[in-house]
């Protein structure tokens, strides 16, 4: 039987600007009983003076922590452990099912293929031939998301979902690099539909 689940207390590492925005946006969408807690990336401390390092040793955010003291890392799994613990929020499809298989689909992607686009970008040594490169790549996988929500205002049929939080997140950090989303209509109305939903809202003025 498909029922909620009384969730434990969460602990959400993230640092601002981070892939950590996408669970801290679904623990709000969700309604969970959660803390947050900031890391310095530099240093790797937490702003409750813990070693990060000790917590996710790969060093990076985000990190869950339950109130049992397992802690669990990268964004995807992270996003489907917190729709799991509410099933009946529907921002994840049943296990199983198509649409579920739809939503591995497309977090695989943006993990691969978006987010991982962006991170030879941050690199400022990186040569501006390959810089070149690298953002002609991204902007191909951006074309390939632009045409998907040509014709849908979500990346799945029933709505939104995990990977919406997932895909906003990552394509926050575009103007940076001077890629400018109005350059597909699709993708700039897509971020404007999120931003504007007040748990959006609600965490991005949390880690202000």
């Amino acid at each position: 039987m498909n029922t909620d689940v009384s969730p434990a207390p969460l602990t959400l590492y993230y640092a601002p600007e981070a892939c950590s925005l996408a669970p801290h946006i679904v623990l709000r969408e969700l309604g969970l009983p959660h803390a947050l807690s900031r890391v310095d990336n530099r240093a790797k401390r937490s702003d409750r003076g813990e070693d990060f390092l000790a917590i996710n040793p790969k060093g990076y955010v985000a990190a869950l922590k339950l109130a049992d003291g397992r802690v669990l890392t990268e964004g995807p799994a992270i996003l489907l452990y917190l729709a799991d613990l509410k099933p009946a929020a529907g921002l994840a499809p049943p296990a199983g099912s198509w649409a579920r298989h739809r939503l591995h689909e497309w977090l695989a992607f943006i993990s691969a293929e978006i987010h991982g686009g962006f991170g030879p970008l941050f690199n400022t040594d990186l040569e501006a031939s390959a810089r070149a490169w690298w953002q002609a790549r991204l902007e191909k996988r951006l074309d390939y998301t632009a045409a998907a929500l040509d014709a849908d205002d979500w990346l799945l049929d029933a709505g939104y979902s995990v990977a919406d939080a997932y895909l906003y997140t990552v394509l926050r950090w575009a103007p940076r690099f001077g890629i400018a989303l109005e350059r597909w209509p699709a993708l700039h109305a897509y971020m404007a539909r999120i931003g504007q939903r007040p748990h959006t809202l609600a965490a991005l003025q949390a880690e202000a």
